[in-house]
């Protein structure tokens, strides 16, 4: 699991691969006569050290501690150069960095006409591959040196540069403002979660409407078209209009299957459009298409051309991993997905850390979904209790709930009644807490009170009962995702059938033909 307390300089090391480790030496050594010196071994203890300890650096004599802050900047400053000197010459803003850096060191020294050369083929690679913000730098930078150097190479010079400044300033004032929209809709979710009525469905709509209605999506570019996507996608995201947030997270997708060397250049938003299209057909039950687009992303991924880095390494683990399990809990397919369980574990050791809480624990409660599936109720009793146990997920308190009316569910399951007195009490507690409660929630805590008073005799017609309520609340708007999260009513037929949950769901995910 990441810390984020860590050193910052300790957990560099630690993401040093052995190339890096051996690149990184190499360039040190030039950097000193002695391949001994100080930052060297404070390199060397470091990346030797399972933890970060001052005392072993300290004993080795190496410097005082007084000195130590200002070696361990030096070093950082060090990895990051030699990091930077060996990056893939296939990334595209690296290479226009670069060509920049050559473009400013022959300005400076007066070789105008040259710099000028350089900026020009860069500015094209940079238009080709729409780095329009690099593009802009570059013309702001044509226009300092002509104004300093008349080439008199071509006529109207100075009208050209004026009119590609004019519209790559436009084009980037637009994607400024889509993508400014789009991550205050996002801090709306964090902050407050999905709409929870019609008064804050119109807020929202409103507060959209006004700051969308300017665009023309007829004249964007792929990046203007890519933050407009993004945009629309948060929007019904936060209203829990499902069917557009599909329409949207497959104009995003289908933007860069459309453009496929985008694909290439911007990995992290593939992948994350990819993952809001599978999570919209999660939503829609639309379980064709989930496979396709899931099976598409993993061939795309394993592509030799697709880049790789601890980033994007942990992103695709994260959603490949994520929506595979989707998947199986979609079909009811429980028992054929318990393969990828210890898959799953390893893999979250290795990218601990690059994985925050909340993706951890999601892990976690998808994989006692699976288990509550297949009916090994001390497996997911395990899984719950990470979750439940975990005190730092205030962003999340929907999983936090969920987990804990599933953990409620699993103890009837076992007949554990002491067990399940005491959790509801606790988790009646927990729920009152929440400023999000849903009325789905409520009914399921009422439910599993009443089951204990009741005749045994009476507890199927109860059963009946509640699944009749919990159908007519899937039909409201702002209660069906809860549904998704822990279906209920599947469970309920279940135990009016007599029957195992899996087997229901998967006669269900068949009937849907979709």
């Amino acid at each position: 699991m990441a810390n984020h307390q860590k050193d910052f300089l300790f957990v560099l090391i630690k993401s040093l691969s052995k190339s890096e480790k051996r690149q990184f030496k190499i360039f040190a050594s030039r950097l000193e006569t002695s391949s001994n010196t100080k930052f060297i071994e404070l390199f060397n203890i470091l990346d030797k050290s399972e933890v970060y300890d001052e005392k072993p650096i300290l004993k080795s004599g190496i410097i005082k501690k007084v000195q130590l802050s200002n070696l361990k900047s030096y070093l950082y400053k060090q990895i990051l150069v030699s990091i930077r000197l060996n990056i893939p010459s296939q990334n595209i803003r690296y290479q226009l960095r670069e060509q920049m850096d050559f473009a400013t060191i022959l300005y400076n020294k007066g070789l105008y006409k040259q710099s000028l050369k350089i900026l020009d083929k860069t500015k094209i690679l940079a238009l080709d591959n729409d780095e329009k913000y690099m593009a802009f730098e570059i013309v702001e930078f044509e226009k300092l040196i002509e104004s300093q150097y008349i080439t008199r190479s071509i006529q109207g010079r100075a009208d050209e540069l004026v009119i590609q400044a004019k519209e790559l300033n436009y084009r980037n004032t637009i994607s400024s403002k889509l993508s400014n929209l789009s991550l205050q809709l996002y801090g709306m979710m964090l902050k407050t979660g999905y709409v929870k009525g019609d008064e804050e469905y119109a807020y929202i709509d409103n507060y959209f409407n006004k700051h969308i209605s300017k665009f023309d999506e007829d004249k964007f570019g792929f990046r203007e078209k890519y933050w407009f996507y993004n945009a629309n996608l948060w929007r019904s995201f936060l209203v829990q209009d499902f069917l557009a947030s599909y329409k949207y997270a497959y104009k995003w997708v289908t933007l860069f299957y459309d453009n496929p060397n985008m694909i290439f250049q911007n990995p992290v938003f593939f992948i994350k459009g990819n993952h809001y299209l599978l999570e919209s057909l999660f939503m829609l039950k639309y379980k064709s298409n989930f496979k396709k687009y899931l099976l598409l992303l993993e061939e795309t991924i394993k592509d030799p051309r697709f880049p790789v880095n601890d980033n994007i390494a942990s992103l695709s683990f994260l959603y490949l991993y994520n929506n595979k399990l989707n998947y199986h809990i979609l079909e009811g397919s429980f028992d054929e997905s318990e393969y990828l369980i210890p898959d799953i574990l390893e893999k979250i050791k290795i990218h601990s850390e690059h994985l925050d809480e909340h993706h951890e624990m999601m892990f976690y409660y998808k994989i006692a979904c699976i288990y509550f599936g297949t009916e090994k109720y001390a497996e997911c009793i395990y899984y719950l209790e990470k979750i439940i146990n975990n005190k730092n997920l205030i962003m999340r308190e929907d999983l936090m709930c969920f987990a804990r009316l599933l953990y409620l569910i699993v103890h009837y399951e076992m007949g554990k009644d002491f067990n399940l007195e005491s959790q509801l009490k606790s988790t009646y507690k927990f729920l009152l807490k929440m400023n999000d409660l849903q009325e789905v929630q409520k009914e399921i805590i009422r439910f599993l009170k009443n089951l204990n008073t009741l005749y045994p005799g009476d507890i199927k017609k109860e059963f009946i009962k509640m699944r009749e309520r919990f159908i007519e609340l899937e039909k409201n708007t702002y209660e069906k995702r809860a549904f998704l999260y822990l279906d209920i009513i599947s469970w309920l037929e279940s135990k009016i059938e007599n029957r195992r949950i899996s087997d229901i769901m998967r006669e269900k995910a068949k009937l849907i033909n979709r």
